[in-house]
């Protein structure tokens, strides 16, 4: 008997001056309009002698988390991946941020948003 296949998506989106990259089992159209829902986040296996503190935070980030909301102007990219093997949840922080260095390999040049709502007392 064929063993289900279980898919693994790795969602990459915008949020708050950062972009964020982490794995899921399951990606779908959210019932709320606008958003992407995003359920059942994957986190590579810890080994007892190596922790990745940025992989950490961003688990402890997303520890009670059952299903996550990204609205659609955030999101940069969803891919299907075909395996766990390279699993490593990040958060880039983007040029401009006290300490950053903006020739990174994210700089602000490299992620555009699909649409940012005009801010209300600006105008931009």
């Amino acid at each position: 008997m064929a063993r289900p296949e279980k898919r693994l998506y790795r969602v990459i989106f915008y949020n708050q001056g950062k972009v964020y990259e982490i794995f899921a089992r399951e990606v779908a159209q959210g019932n709320l309009f606008g958003f992407i829902e995003v359920a059942q986040l994957v986190f590579g296996e810890k080994s007892a002698i190596l922790v990745d503190p940025s992989e950490d935070a961003l688990k402890k980030e997303f520890e009670s988390t059952r299903r996550v909301f990204i609205p659609l102007h955030s999101v940069v990219r969803i891919d299907e991946v075909d395996r766990e093997s390279a699993l490593k949840p990040r958060v880039v922080p983007l040029g401009g941020s006290a300490g950053g260095d903006t020739t990174e390999s994210a700089g602000p040049g490299r992620v555009t948003p699909i649409y940012t709502p005009p801010n209300p007392f600006t105008g931009r």
